[in-house]
């Protein structure tokens, strides 16, 4: 019963602010093909629930749009000419973790972001 209060209570509370993660994080990610990247991606609120997110990794700029919701972060972005999403799990310490993938490609990739 009391998960049951608590979730109710997680619905109410709605959104997370955006600005709440806004921010600069170090990049360590394995691509579609399994090989590792990093970088930098930077986090910037553009109203009271969404973002913008600008990757680096390599060398090459991604540009997105993102969104917070709960404990829940995810982006969406092209990426060589592909929609691509990533949807992250936000720690207490303040990084994240997820996973991402192209539009048409049979693969996923991971990645976290950890805040400098």
């Amino acid at each position: 019963m009391r998960w049951i209060f608590g979730a109710l209570l997680g619905l109410l509370a709605g959104p997370a602010a955006a600005d709440d993660i806004g921010g600069t994080y170090t990049v360590q990610g394995t691509g579609l093909n399994g090989a590792a990247y990093g970088g930098e991606a930077v986090i910037s609120a553009t109203s009271d629930v969404t973002c913008e997110i600008v990757w680096n990794t390599g060398g090459q700029i991604t540009e997105g749009i993102c969104m917070r919701s709960g404990e829940v972060f995810s982006a969406a972005y092209v990426l060589e000419g592909r929609a691509g999403m990533v949807i992250y799990t936000l720690s207490p310490d303040g990084s994240m973790q997820g996973s991402w993938t192209l539009a048409g490609v049979n693969a996923v990739g991971s990645e976290s972001l950890y805040p400098k």
